[in-house]
């Protein structure tokens, strides 16, 4: 089992910037593709972007490809998502998680793949 925190969220205007932060504790972090999640109210919970165990392949959902930039740091056990050009849309709960499943070559999407959740850091952005 792995525990996350996420950090980095705050309120901000369209068009500006946030990086987000998910800092890991536990089971060995470098083996596991990690993932960043968001849940807008009322909204089911929704695929943001992901990076496998190395950091060599990436995957973005359409909405975010272009602004959002992933990237981790073995050593520190943290993964990050750069959010640039944010839009009012963008507003949501951002979660990280961390893969089920070892050395995962390419990322993942799916939302049961993941078994361990942070608790949450909250995007607003205003327009």
């Amino acid at each position: 089992q792995v525990q996350l925190v996420e950090s980095g969220g705050g309120l901000v205007q369209a068009g500006g910037s946030l990086r987000l932060f998910c800092a890991a504790s536990g089971r060995t972090f470098s083996n596991y593709a990690m993932g960043w999640f968001r849940q807008a109210p009322g909204k089911e919970r929704e695929f943001v972007s992901a990076i496998n165990w190395s950091g060599g392949s990436t995957y973005y959902a359409d909405s975010v490809k272009g602004r959002f930039t992933i990237s981790r740091d073995n050593f520190k056990r943290t993964v990050y998502l750069q959010m640039n050009s944010l839009k009012p849309e963008d507003t949501a709960v951002y979660y990280c998680a961390a893969d089920s499943r070892t050395f995962r070559v390419v990322p993942t999407s799916l939302v049961y793949e993941y078994d361990d959740w942070g608790q949450g850091t909250q995007v607003t952005v205003s327009s």
